[in-house]
């Protein structure tokens, strides 16, 4: 009788590990938070939110090319002060795309949009990177709508053109090529510490990158990373001083698009700011070290501490 070898069965062994896996799952366990859509001026807006709306409102905007996720390791901690809101940016995310060019103002109105839907004048607005640009923008042209403002990595100050060009690209050929390799180098030019990078997060931005038409969206997003039209919408010193909103600004030690001196000039230019530079972080420290992070914008946000 002929023996026949047994087959060689592959198996991958699951890491149970609680210290090497994570996922937005495990950021939100225990988390009371909802996500929906909402009606901002016709643009249909997805949003994630916790805490509760007898609460102060804090709005929350990504960065370029990114989404309300950013923000998934923050909602617990913020949600037992405010209302923490994180949308996905126009043009961005799961919220609508109109065929324009990306530009500050065109976020801005948005913003001022999710404002008045969510039944809010005035509110605490958080910014990472380009987020930080558009937060910025409404504390210098609409000051009776922010009161108080955090500045995280904010873009809007520095125009590099080996980052640009950089940003654009890696961006671009994400969008045109949604693999995984590609999201994942994407989202590793945010951080420091390149492990930080799990595979829920790159499945959510692949996901969102893979929706029709998303490549042809990506360029009118990435228009502000050419040098002419990042100037004309660039904050000027003038108007980075005339910021009357208690601000802090978050910067961190190995931030891929501007040293933690271009951060302090920014700080320093910003009456009475307060500056903080994150160790071991790059270009989400809210996400790479949220403990830290949490415990700096809650106790700015609540006014303990010398400014």
């Amino acid at each position: 009788m002929q023996t026949l070898a047994a087959p060689v069965v592959k198996m991958h062994m699951m890491n149970t590990s609680p210290q090497k896996f994570s996922s937005a799952w495990s950021d939100l366990r225990g988390v009371s938070f909802s996500q929906g859509f909402l009606d901002a001026g016709g643009v249909r807006t997805r949003y994630i939110s916790s805490g509760k709306p007898d609460k102060p409102l804090l709005l929350a905007l990504h960065g370029v090319g990114g989404h309300a996720e950013a923000y998934t390791r923050n909602f617990g901690a913020h949600g037992e002060h405010f209302w923490m809101v994180a949308i996905d940016l126009l043009g961005h995310g799961l919220t609508d795309k109109p065929p324009i060019d990306y530009q500050i103002s065109d976020y801005a109105r948005h913003v001022l949009d999710v404002m008045k839907s969510l039944g809010r004048d005035k509110v605490h607005l958080t910014g990472e990177s380009i987020g930080g640009w558009i937060a910025t923008h409404l504390a210098v042209h609409h000051p009776e709508k922010v009161d108080k403002l955090v500045l995280n990595t904010s873009a809007g100050w520095t125009a590099h053109p080996e980052v640009m060009a950089r940003l654009k690209s890696i961006s671009n050929h994400a969008a045109a090529d949604p693999s995984w390799e590609r999201i994942r180098g994407r989202l590793e030019f945010l951080m420091h510490d390149k492990t930080k990078v799990n595979d829920d997060l790159i499945e959510t931005r692949r996901a969102i990158y893979a929706q029709p038409g998303y490549a042809d969206t990506m360029q009118r997003v990435m228009c502000l990373q050419d040098m002419d039209l990042r100037r004309a919408n660039m904050i000027t010193e003038a108007q980075y001083r005339s910021i009357k909103a208690p601000t802090l600004v978050v910067w961190t030690s190995h931030d891929p698009t501007a040293t933690p001196a271009e951060g302090k000039q920014i700080a320093d230019m910003i009456p009475d700011s307060r500056y903080v530079v994150m160790n071991e972080c790059g270009h989400w420290p809210q996400y790479e070290n949220a403990d830290e992070f949490n415990r700096l914008h809650i106790d700015f946000l609540l006014g303990n501490g010398a400014r």
